[in-house]
């Protein structure tokens, strides 16, 4: 009998940027002479990355040789609370010791809290609820649960967020988990206070645990975003039933250094420990010495995110109200509708040919549902290089369409 090796993943999507190298594989990029290919499909951050992480983890670099602990050192849970309480406003909010555990990057960690949260007890299959578009990591993650996802499609009409008033009875009491990303990945929309007390009353009466990715919650255009914390604080709602994920890959440019951390329910947070503690990978003592710095500091943050700005202004300067371009809540992508120049694969494919201009179909990002794929008539643009190249590409992206 031949094994079946991914048989429990059965549904799992393809890499989006496997499918993008299938599309453009073979196709010459359209480069005039000295030019290079612009690369505008990872959200693979290329500002400069602090100086003090290097001085942090070279200090302690002595830590390499130990097995560091799996739930952090007290130190840095108290550098992620401290963050918590100075972003959010939950001073006096946050128990270090009882709400917050390290990441080895936020893609590991939010994989692994679905073996916490799925339940077996009754035999049915549960569901997990997830925003479409969405970080792909998300459904292996139910699948690997165990659980059967469910895509809630996240368009303009209902705000670039789930429409939590469309989940029917039947659903809700299936789900033991919903996941949420704000600043959402790839549109950039922020859940706001009303959203998130709607979605943590609506999880409470069903049972269901709420998974808030919230990796983009210092890169912001112009208010600071709520968080799901901050929202259940200041509604008087506590804690339970949240867990929050953070990380510094994109904060402060250090997608390498694969550190992050989860943040909520004490209850969930014990479990969730209990099982890092035997199977997640720890988090290397000179690189938690690195993220206390990091989670320390709140300039480095604030320069990173006006670097961001500048190009969010170029953006609207050469775009206008063209392909639907609105400035996101947060995060530092573009959700250009491109409907008129064919859909979202055939404009990156064109873009690509005529340009060398690199970009991610939205569709890749999406799954197909019965109301249809909402991501297949945009693209999704990384704002990563520099004010100069971002101007270049969007230049010609105008000429081209």
């Amino acid at each position: 009998m031949q094994a079946q090796y991914l048989d429990r993943f059965e549904g799992l999507p393809e890499s989006p940027f496997a499918r993008l190298r299938a599309l453009l594989d073979g196709v010459e990029p359209g480069l005039a002479p000295g030019d290079a290919p612009i690369n505008l499909s990872l959200g693979e951050p290329r500002h400069p990355q602090p100086s003090f992480v290097m001085k942090a983890i070279t200090e302690a670099a002595a830590g390499f040789g130990k097995y560091p602990p799996a739930l952090g050192t007290p130190d840095f849970r108290a550098a992620c609370a401290g963050w918590l309480e100075r972003r959010y406003g939950l001073a006096g909010a946050i128990d270090a010791d009882a709400m917050i555990l390290p990441a080895n990057g936020t893609r590991e960690a939010l994989f692994a809290i679905a073996q916490v949260v799925a339940p077996r007890h009754d035999g049915t299959r549960p569901l997990i609820l997830l925003p479409n578009p969405f970080y792909q990591c998300y459904a292996a993650a139910a699948l690997g649960a165990g659980a059967e996802p469910v895509y809630l499609n996240a368009t303009a009409a209902t705000r670039h967020l789930p429409d939590l008033d469309a989940l029917t009875e039947e659903t809700l009491a299936r789900a033991c988990a919903i996941y949420i990303c704000s600043p959402a990945n790839p549109q950039g929309a922020a859940a706001d206070d009303a959203y998130w007390v709607k979605l943590i009353t609506l999880a409470r009466a069903h049972g269901i645990t709420i998974v808030a990715d919230e990796c983009y919650a210092d890169i912001y255009t112009a208010t600071p975003p709520t968080g799901i914390l901050e929202a259940a604080h200041r509604a008087g709602l506590g804690f339970d039933g949240i867990i929050t994920f953070h990380s510094l890959s994109k904060r402060n440019n250090l997608p390498g250094l694969r550190s992050g951390f989860s943040a909520g329910d004490p209850a969930i947070t014990s479990a969730y420990g209990q099982f890092r503690n035997l199977a997640a990978p720890q988090v290397p003592l000179p690189v938690m010495a690195a993220s206390i710095a990091a989670w320390n500091d709140d300039d480095d943050a604030a320069k990173n995110r006006a670097l961001y700005n500048a190009k969010f202004d170029t953006a609207a300067r050469i775009l206008g109200n063209r392909f639907a371009f609105a400035r996101p809540d947060g995060g530092f992508f573009l959700w250009l509708d491109m409907s008129e120049a064919g859909g979202g694969e055939q404009a990156a494919l064109t873009l690509w040919r005529e340009a060398g201009i690199r970009v991610l179909p939205g569709g890749y990002l999406s799954r197909d549902t019965a109301e249809g794929n909402p991501g297949t008539d945009y693209i999704r643009v990384a704002l990563v290089g520099d004010e100069e190249e971002t101007a270049r590409a969007l230049t010609r992206m105008t000429e081209i369409f």
